[in-house]
């Protein structure tokens, strides 16, 4: 209905608390309702993110090395930062705490850096007396991890006195110091009387770390069978031994997505097919292997299904047996064994493989097993599968390997 002229029309709701009527630049909404919350949720998406706030100035000496060792973004920095801050430490700056500290961060982040492993092994020498085992095992996990042994004299005897005092003691850090000296080649041969003694392993047998102590035993009686002939002390029973690494480390496990596992083991496969190969294969005393071949005494690549893929352990009395027994008895095939030599299994800008990756290839080597490294760099360079076939042809024959109708 029309309505008459001059007659105030409806009145428009006015508008609530935070709201202004369009046209004025202000939203019609309220300001705490959904559709301006969303709205401004957006805008903050949109936005470009804040800059990370600056790195506050470090200070020099020993805190400033403690200082730097607490930032989580400190791999920024240079290393060159961590030499000078030690070297203008007074003595009474540097604590065991601050020492853990830079032992932990070389570790973790794989940084074999000379001058900072030799100050942390005089550290020890000089605090020999003041130090627990339990805070040694911690000083002395980077030696063993960045496979490098000190140039300082009185590192071995020094941790040998420190293993007779604090043995019985703490017998996790007792075994956790002796992982960290088996990967350096190092083994005392009085502590090791004491952790395979009996007494000791029925101790260990009733602790929490009970697995992961049998674990680290029986890999160092794996040490002492191929590496210490001259040992004549006792050993872990054999009910007591278990696989050391039955399965992949957790570190390749963690960047599996950035291995090269899986376009090599189907470039094997393409190559050689299925059946002439073997792919994370445990092998006695319990090391995983990346890829395993089998091959004959002419250089065949032999079906893994035909043939026995793992060789005796302990390899002393293999060889015994083989000297009891007749030639023509003797099984004349020859495991080979290919390495992935990926990026993270070596020290950072360096050629050294860590200590846990050295000692597998190691013994891997005096079990028998004939290996064949295959180094990132030239997986890395490999454009495709069909190049990467190429490259594992070149490498294989290289050996002397052959397969196919000819080959077997």
């Amino acid at each position: 209905m029309r309505r008459p002229r001059g007659e105030p029309g409806p009145r428009a709701p006015r508008p609530t608390e935070g709201a202004t009527c369009a046209g004025s630049g202000e939203s019609c909404f309220p300001s705490d309702g959904p559709l301006v919350c969303a709205l401004e949720q957006e805008r903050r998406l949109r936005l470009p993110p804040k800059p990370p706030p600056p790195l506050q100035p470090l200070l020099r000496g020993g805190q400033g090395l403690e200082a730097a060792l607490s930032c989580p973004r400190f791999l920024r920095y240079p290393r060159q930062h961590l030499i000078s801050s030690l070297a203008e430490a007074r003595p009474e700056e540097l604590t065991p705490h601050v020492m853990v500290l830079l032992a932990q961060h070389l570790a973790r982040h794989r940084l074999r850096e000379p001058q900072l492993l030799e100050a942390i092994a005089h550290f020890l020498v000089v605090q020999e007396t003041q130090l627990s085992s339990k805070v040694v095992q911690k000083l002395v996990l980077p030696f063993g991890r960045l496979n490098y042994l000190p140039l300082e004299q009185q590192f071995m005897p020094c941790l040998e006195r420190i293993l007779a005092r604090e043995a019985g003691v703490a017998p996790l850090a007792t075994v956790n110091i002796l992982m960290s000296l088996c990967q350096l080649r190092c083994l005392p041969f009085r502590a090791l009387h004491f952790v395979f003694s009996p007494g000791f392993i029925n101790y260990i047998s009733g602790t929490p770390h009970a697995l992961i102590v049998r674990r680290y035993l029986s890999l160092l009686d794996t040490a002492v069978e191929l590496e210490l002939p001259g040992y004549r002390g006792p050993r872990l029973p054999r009910r007591q031994q278990v696989p050391i690494f039955p399965q992949p480390l957790i570190t390749d496990r963690a960047r599996c997505k950035y291995s090269h596992k899986d376009i090599v083991a189907e470039g094997l496969r393409q190559l050689l097919g299925e059946e002439k190969y073997r792919q994370d294969l445990t092998v006695p005393p319990g090391y995983c292997t990346d890829f395993l071949l089998c091959v004959g005494s002419s250089g065949a690549v032999l079906p893994v299904r035909t043939q026995d893929p793992f060789l005796p352990y302990p390899p002393r009395s293999c060889l015994q047996g083989q000297a009891a027994s007749s030639p023509t008895t003797r099984d004349p095939a020859q495991r080979v064994v290919l390495v992935l030599r990926e990026r993270w299994h070596f020290c950072r800008d360096g050629r050294v493989l860590l200590g846990s990756r050295a000692l597998r290839e190691r013994h891997l080597g005096l079990m028998g097993y004939q290996l064949l490294p295959l180094p990132f760099e030239e997986l890395e360079s490999q454009r495709g599968l069909p190049q990467l076939k190429s490259y594992l042809r070149q490498k294989l024959q290289a050996l002397g390997l052959r397969w196919g109708p000819e080959g077997g």
